[in-house]
């Protein structure tokens, strides 16, 4: 007992010393004693492994280019402008094509049902609200869908993804919330859902609720292929030229990284304000890089997450679809129901510069993201003009009949990017908060946020005589 006593003894300076320098340099600390743990991890597998070294070498030379202060960030946004140009260029000709076959099965469709003697309301429902509403989601977000997750899965395979959350971890520290809301930030790009159970991995209840509330302003796999179609109509030109490609590819990255600042602003209001607190630290351990296996990826890609999200978004689009063509086809007195609320939003949306239609689709799009822009376009059909979305072109004819300058689309997009979250992850909040009151905080929230920005975005246009 007395040695014991006397080696704490001893060790106490040690400790008041650590001490001292933890509370002095604070993170920068707690960095110096996980580098020199690893490294010293690292010359013991050289000595032990002689094959481990040529491998670790070259992804410290490639680590330290990509997660470099200076090139990290470029390189980063060189990426993701690259995936969302082949995105955009290739999507465009197949999208069509669908656009053009699925037509052509409707006249069939509605040749059957006159033949047959169908009623026209019967036809309605099934052909023009349900049938065409599924048409639009196969062919505008089938392509994007295709050409996109595989893309964006090669690079989580290649061990690229990890390396965007260590960049971002510097950042969220910064703004007060944990370092690994980056990781649960990346996985809302796939899913919100998923990113707000990845939340799991933050220790802290206070960082953990931050990372939580704030993980839907990031788009998710259902909010993508809406922003790159709308961004290929108006911002693109309809991306039919190498200019047009790249104008819509740097419109996506531009709301990507504006939904990246809301996080981060959002974060640190909460961090001052609501959750107050001290943010703690931790070590990302960077998976070593590994040659992607195409094959796999694109099979994987395809079926795990390009028809899953086609199968929800058709499964939600079919009952929407008929819905919507009911509400625009009830009427009472002289105008339909769709009409009626359309236009108790509508002084609500022409706030935001948009029109009670958007704010409507919005509202019923809540059980799927994927669903607003097929509820808007059958909205707007009902509403006047019937017209096929047989292709991006004819979409934007039916947007502009409606109204829609490009400034609506910006506005559009920025409310769909940074609005309430869909059904899913609002339940998942519930769940993982076990609280009702924070899923309606986690709804309410972005829905303030959207609104504020859409507002200032639509009164500065008035003001400058845009609008």
């Amino acid at each position: 007992m007395s040695e014991q006593i006397l080696e704490c003894a001893a060790l106490e300076p040690a400790v008041r010393e650590a001490e001292r320098l933890r509370a002095e340099k604070g993170q920068l600390f707690h960095d110096q004693i996980a580098a020199s743990i690893y490294s010293r991890a690292e010359d013991i597998a050289k000595d032990v492994v002689s094959a481990a070294g040529v491998k670790t070498d070259w992804d410290h030379k490639i680590d330290r280019l990509v997660t470099s202060r200076i090139f990290g960030y470029p390189l980063m946004l060189a990426l993701l402008g690259a995936v969302f140009w082949l995105t955009i260029t290739g999507a465009n000709y197949p999208s069509a094509l669908l656009g053009d076959f699925f037509s052509a099965i409707e006249k069939q469709l509605t040749a059957l049902f006159t033949l047959l003697g169908a009623p026209a309301w019967l036809h309605g429902v099934v052909v023009l609200g349900t049938y065409r509403g599924l048409a639009w989601v196969v062919s505008v977000m089938l392509p994007p869908m295709a050409i996109f997750f595989p893309l964006f899965t090669i690079l989580e395979d290649l061990g690229y993804l990890p390396r965007v959350a260590f960049n971002l971890d510097r950042v969220f520290k910064h703004v007060g919330a944990h370092g690994k809301q980056a990781l649960t930030m990346s996985m809302g790009f796939g899913c919100n859902a998923a990113g707000v159970i990845a939340a799991r991995i933050i220790d802290s209840p206070r960082e953990r609720l931050i990372a939580i509330l704030t993980n839907s302003f990031v788009p998710c796999n259902g909010r993508f292929p809406t922003l790159i179609a709308i961004a290929m109509i108006f911002m693109g030109a309809g991306a039919t030229t190498a200019l047009g490609s790249l104008a819509a590819s740097a419109t996506v990255i531009g709301l990507v990284l504006i939904g990246i600042a809301v996080t981060l602003l959002v974060s640190w209001l909460l961090a001052k304000t609501l959750l107050r607190g001290t943010p703690s630290t931790f070590t990302l351990e960077l998976p070593p890089y590994r040659k992607p296996q195409l094959l796999q990826v694109i099979v994987r890609s395809f079926f795990d997450r390009t028809l899953f999200l086609l199968k929800r978004a058709v499964v939600v689009a079919a009952p929407a679809g008929a819905i919507t063509w009911v509400l625009a086809n009830v009427y009472i007195g002289e105008i339909s129901v769709l009409a009626q609320v359309a236009g108790w939003l509508d002084p609500f949306g022409r706030a935001l510069g948009m029109d009670g239609i958007i704010i409507f689709s919005f509202i019923l799009g809540l059980p799927a993201n994927e669903i607003v822009v097929p509820i808007l376009v059958m909205s707007y059909m009902a509403a006047g003009a019937m017209l096929e979305p047989e292709s991006l072109g004819a979409l934007r004819e039916l947007l502009v009949f409606h109204g829609w300058t490009w400034l609506t689309a910006l506005n559009f997009m920025l409310f769909s990017l940074l609005h309430f979250p869909c059904g899913t992850t609002i339940l998942t909040i519930r769940k993982e908060t076990g609280s009702v009151g924070w899923a309606v905080f986690g709804t309410l929230m972005p829905l303030a946020v959207a609104t504020l920005v859409c507002l200032l975005l639509a009164q500065t246009a008035r003001l400058s005589g845009l609008l």
